[in-house]
């Protein structure tokens, strides 16, 4: 691999559009490198309607390539058929088998009411529709599935699931795209309980992590202190004749606090006359999802399972109930009864039906979000409303207690897992504003001697509805393939190749592996371009030195001269036709380079060096030389047809007399003599000056003045002058140093130009 330093410093835009200093409606957008990521799609539990959605209408959603969604609780994905269905989104949607299996049953109770439940009762119809059955069954055709720690990638963007814990089915995603990588946790857990595994660490550092703040910075009562007293509290009410009210979400925790009783009856034979009952509209299905997908819990259940053949969620002493109903609460009994926030449902009944017996208790498992009976309930009011008629009040009698079987990271947890992820900058999400708050102060403070270094961590907690924009830099990696990775190069070998980059991904190739490992294919042109020259082979091979230094030759036969051209153009010479052929291979280097080779062949052709062959006498005068310069010969006679300011053979400005003007297979053409040379040039000192003003006429423009009379030009250029003085030498005189050096340069490049070649 080639390390590259990636220093273009592009931004990443983060969009928080729900689970901003709130716990609800989680959904975030990353945007990189014309790459759009959608985190989550769920629904605020305290708010219906409409207004229980993320701030979609704050973002243009045809703009997102994919949607992953971390889990099946509704807060982070009931919104998604609402998306997918009645938004511009086009993207690709993706979550685990068995959130996908669960989000199947549990949104099917959430079609027509969008208040938080998981499993919500059909009778109230108090919120607006999101979404209608058909939008769900059509969503659900369009969710791809993703097993843990299985890469997928789409158009650039590569992304990874690993276990999260929290509940069955639960992924944090590790993305890469454009050489930044990203951590999304969603929900998730650091502790191993009866049948999930612990959220894992990713084998990558991430530039930038992005983690739940649910609990900020509070700490956890001990898995096995938590069962304790959950079991003591629940067997201490029905001792005394009471009944036990445990409102949970139809999936999830539900699943773990089964666990746990059911295993608690089988100790305790005092109970096992007690029912314990799961109350909600998809308690079977529910069930049933969990007993398929053993093989993706902890070792301990995959472990019992195999040992004994028998399901741990084949329960002994539980019931599955669907409607009040069936619930026989004559006696003392447990319930543990959906939605967890009690805002309507058998859980909401439940409680109105129990709260005025003080013999009873309700026994909070779970998160409460703020606004819902479940928080309200917390602060143990004397009375609370009725799920039917708000305005008659019911007695709270119940009592309230709160045992958190959240599978949410404390601040210990939280705080050791951003210690080992070691990323480069923290958002937090999915956590109260005070919560959130003060987990971000313990984080700066914790990370506070490494502020103003290179190794400085960045902590936000964005609103909902803001846009953070981060600067990363790293490094690109090609590989290098092919051909060109069978021997390792040395630390000074340059390799040379070609650079295939595939969205982002960069392979270093030769050319001719490109079809066999990128599936492109190379196309050679080759450009040939044939011009007439009579000049000599050995004065083309002078000229083009003088251009390029130096000028391999690869044939010198009678009947054949060619010449190559930094080791690209080939110059083939000789037949007798005066034809000269340039080759090369098509390139923007290359055609460059031809074209320069062009240049100097044409201009040799017309270079005073170069005398062209004539078949007939020279028989015009040429008296204006001022000398007898006419010329009859029965064979061949130089002519001059013009002269141009190129290098010349050293024998034009030797002070001889007469030079070889060329040689074509070692045969002299003639003798030239240098007054026979310039007889068609007037180089006369009037000439030469009137050539010089026209240039400068040309360069300046209408500031140029001249003052032929007075033997001196002007040259005004705003409140700068500057004279050129014709009888010193073209001497300026001007104030400004500017104006002057530029005067002066164009002076000696006219001056070269006007310049005869040789003295006479």
């Amino acid at each position: 691999m080639i390390q590259v330093e990636n220093n273009d410093g592009e931004e990443l835009k983060f969009f928080c559009l729900g689970g901003g200093n709130e716990v609800g409606r989680s959904c975030h957008i990353i945007e990189y490198k014309g790459k759009t990521i959608m985190l989550d799609a769920g629904v605020h539990p305290a708010y219906s309607g409409l207004e229980s959605l993320p701030f979609y209408d704050e973002y243009d959603l045809s703009r997102v390539d994919i949607l992953l969604i971390s889990h099946f609780h509704l807060d982070h994905a009931a919104s998604l058929p609402y998306v997918m269905q009645h938004t511009t989104f086009k993207g690709r949607v993706f979550m685990t088998y068995p959130t996908k299996a669960i989000y199947k049953w549990l949104l099917n109770d959430f079609v027509r009411v969008t208040t938080i439940s998981d499993d919500n009762d059909s009778s109230n119809q108090t919120a607006s529709s999101l979404y209608t059955d058909a939008d769900l069954n059509e969503s659900l055709d369009r969710i791809e599935t993703i097993d843990y720690h299985s890469t997928i990638e789409v158009d650039g963007i590569r992304f990874t699931a690993y276990h999260a814990g929290h509940v069955l089915g639960a992924a944090m995603f590790f993305i890469e795209i454009g050489g930044i990588k990203v951590l999304f946790t969603g929900d998730y857990s650091r502790e191993e309980d009866r049948h999930l595994s612990a959220a894992e660490l990713p084998p990558s550092r991430p530039d930038l992590l992005i983690t739940e703040s649910t609990f900020g910075t509070a700490t956890h009562i001990p898995r096995l202190e938590r069962e304790t007293k959950l079991t003591r509290l629940i067997h201490g009410t029905l001792a005394q004749g009471g009944r036990c009210l445990l409102p949970v979400f139809a999936l999830g925790r539900a699943q773990e606090i089964l666990l746990i009783l059911d295993e608690y009856w089988q100790e305790n034979p005092d109970l096992e006359n007690v029912p314990i009952y799961y109350a909600s509209d998809l308690a079977k299905k529910c069930i049933a999802v969990y007993q398929r997908y053993v093989n993706m819990m902890n070792d301990s259940i995959r472990k019992k399972f195999t040992e004994t053949n028998h399901n741990p969620f084949h329960f002994k002493y539980i019931k599955n109930i669907t409607s009040m109903e069936r619930l026989d609460d004559l006696n003392p009994c447990v319930i543990l009864a959906s939605p967890g926030m009690l805002q309507n449902g058998i859980s909401r009944r439940v409680l109105e039906k129990w709260a005025p017996d003080p013999r009873n208790t309700v026994l909070m498992t779970g998160y409460s979000i703020e606004g819902t009976m479940a928080k309200i309930l917390l602060t143990e009011p004397t009375e609370i409303p009725s799920m039917v008629n708000p305005d008659i009040m019911v007695p709270r009698r119940i009592n309230i207690d709160e045992i958190s079987f959240a599978a949410h990271v404390d601040y210990e947890q939280n705080s050791k897992f951003i210690e080992l992820v070691n990323p480069k900058t923290i958002i937090l999400v999915h956590g109260e504003s005070n919560p959130m708050g003060r987990l971000k102060s313990a984080l700066l403070s914790k990370y506070q001697k490494l502020r103003n270094t290179d190794n400085e961590v960045k902590v936000y907690n964005p609103k909902n509805g803001s846009v953070l924009s981060l600067t990363f830099k790293g490094i690109k990696i090609a590989k290098v393939m092919g051909s060109l990775a069978i021997e390792l190069p040395s630390d000074k070998q340059i390799l040379n190749g070609v650079l295939v980059q595939k969205n982002f991904d960069l392979n270093l190739l030769k050319i001719d592996d490109l079809r066999e490992f990128s599936n492109l294919t190379s196309t050679v042109l080759r450009e040939r371009q044939s011009v007439r020259c009579y000049a000599t082979n050995g004065l083309i091979h002078w000229s083009l030195s003088q251009m390029f230094g130096y000028v391999k030759i690869i044939t010198d036969e009678p009947d054949e001269y060619v010449l190559e051209v930094m080791d690209s153009i080939t110059i083939t010479m000789g037949g007798g036709n005066y034809i000269v052929t340039v080759e090369w291979i098509s390139g923007l280097v290359n055609d460059t380079i031809a074209d320069s080779v062009i240049a100097i062949i044409l201009s040799v052709d017309s270079s005073p060096a170069s005398v062209k062959l004539s078949s007939k006498s020279c028989s015009h005068d040429h008296s204006n030389s001022g000398e007898n310069s006419s010329s009859t010969a029965t064979t061949a006679t130089p002519d001059i047809t013009q002269i141009k300011s190129l290098p010349v053979p050293k024998e034009i400005g030797n002070g001889k007399d007469n030079f070889t003007a060329g040689s074509q297979n070692g045969n002299e053409l003639g003798q030239v003599s240098r007054k026979q040379l310039y007889a068609h040039a007037d180089y006369s000192k009037e000439t030469r000056l009137n050539r010089i003003k026209k240039l400068l006429k040309t360069q300046f423009g209408k500031s140029f003045e001249d003052h032929f009379d007075e033997s001196y030009a002007l040259i005004k250029i705003g409140k700068h002058e500057a004279k050129i003085d014709y009888d010193l030498q073209f001497k300026v005189t001007c104030a400004s140093g500017a104006l002057r050096g530029r005067i002066e340069n164009v002076l000696s490049i006219a001056v070269d130009l006007v310049s005869p070649l040789a003295l006479e």
